[in-house]
């Protein structure tokens, strides 16, 4: 019986077996095959949270060309996304329907573990379609569940805790010894990755004055287009933020100690993240970030706690009824999928395609690591045209998926619309935010308010200083939604200025565009 860190022979052609090094970077650069299975599981259930609570709710407004963002604009700002989105070849609300709905069962089947390398498979297509078809709406967290996905593809994720495991362990040939632990250069592409995520952020962090003083998540809790309301709460307690602001601070620059320690210690530092993650989630709006990052974080729990879980499932009726599927020999993929299996049962053709998918696994893993480190260099400043605009980027907070979260230095302002219509009467009223004089322009009573939903607030934010391009679409979506005959709308952008005590000044008005309806 191998040992709880044994991978078999498939997870360890990347690194001689044995002697110190083996023996130092198995517990460090390996993962569990059950952290493995629980990440699969919550890809899944953020695939399905993303799609259904935060985009399904805005399908018309922002995916069809009904909607803020038709395809003619999708073709004159991003011709190559465009291109090649999916969601791209068409504009009726039915249609992206029907994409959505395909990329729920995709996930559904990732969730349980079905045909694991084709929901994978499926949901990074169907996804970075979705992506590609209004890239204003995203963020950070987008591109790196878009990266766990592509990383997912060369990761045996099915092979604990899911359907195809379970399947396989009821045929004969999967009756072979227990793999339960991965080393190899996918599962250290992927910590690596990761680490680095914040490693770079860190030291970002300290390249900003903010930052360093104290003072930076102070501000950002003025920004209250970020905020949920008990955030914006928290905005009054100086002491608490600046202590927020060390914590954070100091929590990233120890992130490279994810990759050093094992064990006890290993568990506290992501128990750290992962509490840091989760009071995110609870004060600003940031969609399915916090929780991108936290299934992220299982990837590095020691299999001292995978054994505690098992004891407790174990115990109850769910995991009794499940049992049969947790235990998985050799007999299937390396991804689970019973369908590897049945392709190796031809001697020749098995052998070959194997060798072929090893091979495009791993040029693909390598290409990764190496662009993964180069762009994570290249946030770093060093003098290249991408440093320059990842800089400046991070300064105004509009990029678009940049994993600079706040730094160098945070926003100085945050900003509202407001969207009046002049009716063919002559009488003008407000049109955006609902229940809102179109008119006011001093500062909403409730800036979390600001937006409707997450959708609009990230729209909002990266269009603010776009052309008409941007804006005349957006226009003429606002004429269609008054019930009443409108000669023509204004949208104006506002924007506060904010600093570690508050606000600063008055609020700056800027007319975008004047459209005839």
């Amino acid at each position: 019986m191998p040992s709880r860190f044994d991978a078999g022979p498939r997870s360890r052609r990347w690194i001689a077996d044995g002697g110190p090094l083996y023996e130092f970077v198995e517990p460090r650069l390996g993962i569990d095959m059950r952290a493995l299975a629980v990440f699969r599981m919550a890809l899944g259930v953020l695939l399905l949270a993303d799609l259904l609570a935060l985009r399904l709710p805005g399908l018309r407004t922002f995916y069809s060309d009904a909607g803020v963002f038709p395809r003619s604009a999708l073709a004159e700002t991003y011709p190559a996304f465009e291109t090649w989105s999916l969601h791209a070849l068409s504009g009726d609300p039915w249609f992206q329907g029907l994409l959505f709905a395909v990329a729920g069962a995709f996930a559904a089947l990732l969730l349980v573990g079905y045909r694991t390398r084709l929901s994978v498979a499926g949901s990074l297509v169907l996804f970075a379609s979705l992506l590609a078809r209004n890239p204003l709406l995203v963020n950070g967290g987008d591109t790196i569940l878009l990266t766990f996905l592509v990383l997912g593809l060369v990761l045996p994720l099915g092979t604990r805790w899911s359907l195809d495991a379970r399947q396989r362990s009821r045929r004969p040939e999967g009756s072979g010894s227990i793999d339960t632990y991965a080393v190899s250069l996918a599962t250290a592409t992927i910590l690596v990755h990761f680490g680095c995520i914040y490693g770079t952020n860190a030291v970002r962090k300290f390249q900003s004055d903010p930052w360093t003083s104290g003072v930076a998540v102070r501000q950002i809790f003025h920004l209250e287009q970020y905020l949920t309301p008990l955030g914006s709460a928290l905005a009054e307690f100086a002491v608490l933020l600046i202590a927020i602001n060390w914590g954070w601070t100091a929590l990233l620059s120890g992130s490279v100690l994810l990759l050093v320690f094992t064990g006890r210690a290993r568990i506290a530092l992501v128990a750290g993240f992962v509490t840091a993650h989760l009071g995110m989630a609870a004060t600003m709006r940031l969609g399915v970030f916090p929780f991108v990052m936290i299934a992220g974080l299982l990837l590095f729990l020691p299999p001292s706690c995978w054994d505690r879980l098992e004891r407790v499932l174990a115990a109850t009726e769910l995991g009794q009824r499940a049992g049969s599927g947790l235990p998985i020999g050799d007999g299937g993929g390396p991804d689970g999928d019973p369908s590897e299996s049945r392709r190796r049962s031809s001697p020749s053709e098995g052998v070959t395609v194997s060798r072929c998918v090893r091979a495009g696994g791993t040029v693909l893993v390598a290409c990764f690591l190496v662009s993964s480190v180069l762009w994570q260099i290249a946030a770093l400043g060093v003098g290249t045209p991408l440093a320059d605009s990842l800089a400046q980027d991070g300064e105004d907070g509009g990029e678009i998926g940049s994993w600079s979260f706040f730094a160098p230095n945070p926003p100085d302002a945050y900003s509202w619309y407001t969207v009046e219509a002049t009716l063919e009467s002559g009488e003008t009223i407000g049109v955006f935010p609902r229940g809102r004089d179109g008119g006011r322009l001093d500062r909403p009573p409730d800036g979390t308010t600001a937006y409707p939903s997450t959708l609009w607030m990230r729209y909002g934010t990266d269009v603010r200083y776009a052309d008409d391009t941007y804006y005349e679409p957006a226009a003429e979506f606002s004429c269609a939604h008054v019930d009443r005959a409108v000669d023509r709308v204004t949208i104006s952008h506002v924007e506060q200025s904010v600093g570690p005590s508050g606000p600063t000044g008055e609020p700056d008005r800027q007319e975008r565009i004047e459209y005839a309806c």
